[in-house]
């Protein structure tokens, strides 16, 4: 939840980092996990000259169905109309939302890595924001259309997919580096990467957010100009098998659940890419009963063959001297998450070629 003051009567000044550019933008807004209506009086977009300040000379007002504010009912999302807003690839830009009412229980997402600005009054055009309260959360926001003539890949996942272990406000998460990659291959510069990773999530059952399983259609299908998915889910069920007996239960369910995915990816006509879960090695998630589990799942992965490809993140990640550890230089300290150095690596053992229309 946000700090004080709050959302209700404030401006909510946001940073996002885009993969590819394009002269045509739309906003998403959502209230999904709302429990009363959300006013939204303002919503400005600008490109970001660093923490909170704006390039005011850029800041442009975004409207809903013609209107400049916006009621989001309990439930429910919004989009905001096309806009002619060039944009460059990966740059920042910054969203300014005057809020007149926010509910009690918010859409957010904790592990943004990213500094968001809080200040009350109606500050939406205001340069700088040197007196907000900073929070590293995001709020209200989904998502960023950019009008490009490519298509897009989704990475569904967890902590490892958001980022934790990267440092704030220095976009190097694995998709953002897989990103960077992307754009410096002439092949590849019309793909973007829609970021799908929610620390805490699960496949199966548990976990923070909705599961896999059930933002599949929200996170994935629904997502405009998705052509490919990269699957990295799962080790939180794993990590969480705590009961005698139930981690080889919870790798077997996790096959079920990956076939599921599968078709229900193939049916939309996109392809998908498994991705092998990491060692764990003398993290929370360490025991002999959960490594087997994770083993079990990383063996059908590979030669299953059903994923359209395998991205073999244990094979980058893991210590040749204890391959059920990660490696010294890319463990974040937890023994679980990747740190910077990792998640480059993770980002080069990505075949661009899978990504070539």
């Amino acid at each position: 939840m946000p700090p004080a003051p709050g959302l209700t009567g404030s401006t909510l000044r946001q940073v996002f980092h885009v993969s590819i550019g394009g002269p045509v933008i739309r906003l998403h807004c959502s209230n999904a996990f709302g429990d009363a209506p959300l006013t939204i009086t303002a919503a400005h977009i600008a490109r970001s000259r660093g923490a909170s300040a704006i390039d005011t000379a850029a800041d442009r007002k975004l409207t809903f169905a013609g209107m400049d504010s916006l009621l989001i009912p309990a439930g429910a999302a919004a989009t905001s109309d096309p806009l002619a807003y060039q944009v460059a690839p990966l740059s920042d830009l910054t969203v300014t939302l005057q809020i007149r009412t926010a509910p009690a229980a918010l859409t957010g997402h904790p592990g943004s890595r990213t500094t968001s600005y809080l200040q009350t009054g109606n500050w939406v055009t205001a340069s700088d924001l040197p007196e907000a309260v900073t929070t590293d959360h995001w709020y209200l926001l989904t998502g960023l259309d950019v009008e490009a003539n490519g298509a897009a890949v989704v990475t569904l996942g967890n902590s490892i997919t958001d980022g934790r272990g990267s440092g704030t406000n220095r976009n190097d998460r694995w998709p953002d580096n897989l990103a960077r990659r992307l754009q410096a291959d002439p092949r590849t510069r019309n793909v973007a990467v829609l970021n799908a990773g929610i620390g805490g999530n699960a496949v199966l059952t548990g976990g923070l957010g909705p599961t896999a399983l059930s933002r599949l259609d929200r996170d994935v299908l629904a997502l405009q100009g998705a052509r490919w998915v990269i699957l990295l889910e799962g080790i939180n069920d794993v990590g969480g098998a705590r009961q005698p007996g139930t981690a080889a239960a919870v790798a077997q369910g996790l096959v079920a659940a990956y076939r599921e995915i599968i078709d229900r990816v193939h049916a939309r006509g996109l392809r998908i890419y498994g991705a092998t879960l990491p060692p764990f090695g003398g993290s929370q998630y360490d025991g002999e009963k959960r490594e087997a589990a994770r083993r079990t799942v990383n063996d059908w992965i590979r030669q299953s063959g059903a994923f359209d490809a395998v991205i073999d993140f244990e094979a980058i990640l893991r210590d040749p001297d204890q391959p059920t550890r990660l490696l010294p230089s890319a463990d974040s300290g937890d023994h679980l998450h990747p740190n910077e150095a990792g998640y480059r690596l993770m980002a080069d053992a990505i075949d661009l070629a899978l990504f070539v229309p």
